[in-house]
């Protein structure tokens, strides 16, 4: 039986440290790389970052548009990368923010989560603002087969800031009820000790204090972009999440690729040193 995803998150993090790498072929990187701007280049792109990533870190991000804007094509490409990267034993989070109600929701969850599908990762970003509880099919799978999803929750681009922090009739920010909601959620199944399978995204940039979020319980893993190109450094994880970052995957993309192929696995592999070394001090 496949292990709990917030048990073997919590392992990836013990064993290679918070860096997780992002796969985010924008086209100026494709360029820079001396790659074309279709999908036999977003393909050699990211099973280059995979060959690049493994040994040094435990979990990869592919950004899911980068390889949709090409379409059946594209979509091949990333089933390749996606595949690669499992069986090099990385830790994948398609980061495809899929939100949806009813059956629709299901069936996103089916592609990103179900086992043997071709897109089979092993957690996806979900978005939670058509409810929580529309995300019901895809908790229940993803718990069925020892999968994850990070749920939105504190976002860092500014036009968030209106509807994530807007506070509920109870009081709590939008953030703040979206955290206790899945929380509970992973309170219902997660045995006492380990981390849930039920994440959140919680931006790096952000002033916690701000979003409403406090305390996490039963703790559970943080997708935490904004690390890197967007300003946030390894030294700051402590000083901006807090009693929290013990659970955080730092995301970084951008700072990461535009090292170039050939200096990848080294720009890595120093980068994720860097992050191991504030956070076992």
């Amino acid at each position: 039986m496949t292990a709990r995803f917030g048990e073997r998150v919590r392992a990836a993090l013990d064993a290679h440290g918070p860096l997780c790498v992002g796969i985010d072929p924008h086209a100026a990187l494709l360029a820079a790389w001396g790659l074309s701007a279709d999908a036999a280049g977003v393909r050699e792109f990211g099973l280059r970052t995979v060959a690049a990533a493994q040994d040094h870190v435990g979990v990869v991000k592919p950004q899911v548009s980068f390889f949709e804007r090409y379409g059946s094509a594209g979509i091949a490409a990333l089933e390749d990368v996606v595949s690669a990267a499992r069986t090099a034993g990385l830790l994948v989070i398609a980061d495809a923010k899929r939100g949806d109600i009813g059956s629709t929701m299901d069936d996103y969850a089916q592609a990103w989560l179900a086992p043997g599908t071709p897109l089979e990762a092993d957690a996806l970003t979900v978005s939670p603002y058509l409810g929580v509880g529309a995300l019901g099919g895809a908790f229940a799978l993803a718990d069925e087969h020892g999968k994850g999803l990070f749920v939105l929750a504190a976002t860092s681009n500014p036009e968030a800031a209106d509807l994530q922090r807007a506070r509920t009739v109870s009081g709590e920010t939008v953030s703040a009820a979206v955290v206790a909601e899945v929380s509970a959620r992973n309170a219902t199944s997660t045995p006492a000790g380990e981390w849930g399978s039920f994440g959140f995204v919680i931006g790096a940039t952000l002033d916690l204090a701000a979003t409403g979020i406090d305390a996490i319980s039963p703790a559970a893993p943080i997708l935490a972009p904004g690390f890197g190109a967007q300003g946030a450094e390894p030294a700051d994880l402590g000083r901006r999440f807090g009693s929290l970052s013990p659970t955080v995957l730092a995301s970084e993309s951008r700072s990461i690729l535009s090292a170039g192929p050939g200096d990848l696995a080294e720009t890595i592999a120093r980068r994720a040193a860097q992050y191991r070394e504030v956070t076992r001090a």
